[in-house]
């Protein structure tokens, strides 16, 4: 990684963090939103119109995704998304369930800064990096109904939430990781006793339909050709673990899990150590590379550690690395503005 790329990465980061200061000085403190308990805006009681059609249709495209856009529908242009999911599969309760990566908020905290591009990314591209990665497809074009109905329906989801506001139940539980190798063997016997009666013990999940009738999953699949590739968060094992501990199996949420945290991960690292879609170009993701997660387990790796505990850890060793290099990045930077300031007087 070069000089200018570090330097840039952190001049994003300085950006955003003068920003979000001076947001919280004209509003005094960012106001905080409780999701849990949150009531769900209502699309029915949406005067009729353009609007509430549209919205209507965003509900539809993130419940019945494969219904739509899926790669089994009638209309081969509209085969955007490469397999039979829908967003929901992930994005539970139709993208408003506290802390299973829920929409509601998200309007108000874009354009953010994302490491994945190592730029200020907006709503649209952050819906296109789902497609190509969750989805396994082709990113919309942006003027296309899909991906108004998609932005459309995320801003109703987060109507009445302040831009900067603190989002309590926004993404997952940051749960530690167990400072260990995950166990595949025992996420082999966690699989069978609490997720293959629902994704089947193979993995293929539980069609709706038949192949071919654009109906998708009753349960998705967890592996194979049919579901995320391996460029998806998803496919990270602090994420899934985060995500797996406290919504699986079905009836879980963050305030009553139904697995320890070891069943979790070691359950998690069974899943994501089965085949999967491969994405191509994986290598340019993350550019500034100091800020790759370390669960990102695919090259370039930057901390000296093996492949194998990027994917299966352990990965608190790696998360201390990666910050004491983050820290000497923040070093060097203010120590090279200290000399470009000093040789300016």
């Amino acid at each position: 990684m070069t000089h200018s790329t570090m330097t840039t990465s952190l001049r994003w980061l300085a950006a955003a963090a003068a920003l979000a200061a001076g947001a919280t000085l004209a509003a005094d403190a960012p106001a905080t939103v409780q999701l849990a308990g949150r009531a769900v805006p209502e699309i029915d009681k949406l005067p009729p119109g353009h609007y509430k059609e549209l919205v209507q249709y965003g509900h539809e495209l993130t419940t019945r995704t494969f219904a739509h856009i899926g790669p089994e529908v009638g209309d081969v242009r509209r085969r955007l998304a490469g397999n039979n999911l829908a967003c929901a599969s992930c994005h539970q309760q139709a993208a408003t369930k506290p802390f299973a990566m829920p929409w509601t908020g998200v309007a108000a905290t874009f354009p953010q800064y994302r490491g994945r591009e190592d730029e200020v990314s907006t709503v649209e591209e952050r819906v296109n990096g789902c497609m190509e990665r969750s989805m396994n497809g082709k990113p919309l074009p942006l003027d296309s109904r899909e991906m108004k109905a998609f932005v459309t329906y995320i801003a109703f989801l987060s109507k009445g939430i302040p831009v900067g506001a603190n989002v309590e139940g926004a993404g997952m539980v940051q749960s530690k990781m167990p400072n260990r190798r995950a166990n595949l063997e025992a996420g082999a016997k966690v699989y069978e006793a609490k997720c293959a009666v629902c994704h089947g013990s193979d993995g293929q999940g539980v069609r709706a339909g038949q192949p071919g009738d654009a109906q998708g999953y009753v349960f998705p699949p967890l592996w194979g050709k049919d579901t995320f590739n391996n460029g998806a968060g998803m496919n990270r094992l602090a994420m899934a673990t985060r995500f797996v501990k406290h919504n699986m199996p079905q009836g879980a949420s963050f305030d009553a899990p139904q697995l320890t945290d070891d069943e979790a991960y070691d359950v998690s690292a069974f899943m994501l150590s089965k085949p999967r879609p491969e994405k191509a170009n994986l290598e340019a993701d993350f550019p500034a590379r100091w800020n790759k997660p370390v669960d990102s387990a695919f090259p370039p790796y930057m901390l000296g550690a093996p492949a194998d505990q990027h994917r299966y850890g352990p990965l608190p060793p790696l998360a201390e690395k990666q910050r004491q290099m983050a820290e000497q990045i923040k070093a060097q930077a203010a120590a090279e503005r200290a000399k470009a300031q000093g040789a300016a007087r």
